[in-house]
C-alpha cells in the first residue's frame, strides 16, 4: 500500500502480470491490495518503457572512488598498516606509496 518506489521488482511483476493476464485496475488493485494508480503507473511504466522495477539504485551520492582509487587506496593501506587518517590522505592525493617518504 506504498508508493510506487516502495515496490520491489517482485510485487511490480505482479501488477504487470495481473494486467497481462486481463484483469482490469480496479479487479488487480483489489487482487494484489495496491491502490488503482499504483497499478495504473507501473503497468503504464512497464508498457512504455519496458521495466517495471525504479530508479532507485541511482539515486544517493555518487561513489568518491572508483574502482582504479579503491585498488590505489589498497596499496597505500598495505604500505604502512598503521597510518593515521592524514597520512593516508596525503599519500593517496600525492600518489606517494611509501610510507619513508612523508616521516
Amino acid at each position: 500500500m506504498g508508493k510506487k518506489g516502495d515496490l520491489s521488482n517482485f510485487e511490480s511483476g505482479m501488477v504487470v502480470g495481473a494486467r497481462r493476464a486481463g484483469l482490469s485496475i480496479s479487479q488487480s488493485a483489489q487482487l494484489l491490495g495496491f491502490s488503482r494508480t499504483t497499478i495504473s503507473r507501473v503497468y503504464k511504466e512497464w508498457s512504455e518503457k519496458g521495466k517495471t522495477s525504479s530508479m532507485l539504485q541511482s539515486c544517493g551520492r555518487k561513489c568518491l572512488v572508483d574502482a582504479r582509487g579503491q585498488r590505489r587506496m589498497g596499496r597505500v593501506i598495505q604500505t604502512d598498516r598503521r597510518p593515521t587518517l592524514t597520512q593516508i590522505t596525503t599519500r593517496y592525493n600525492r600518489g606517494m606509496y611509501s610510507p619513508k617518504l612523508d616521516s
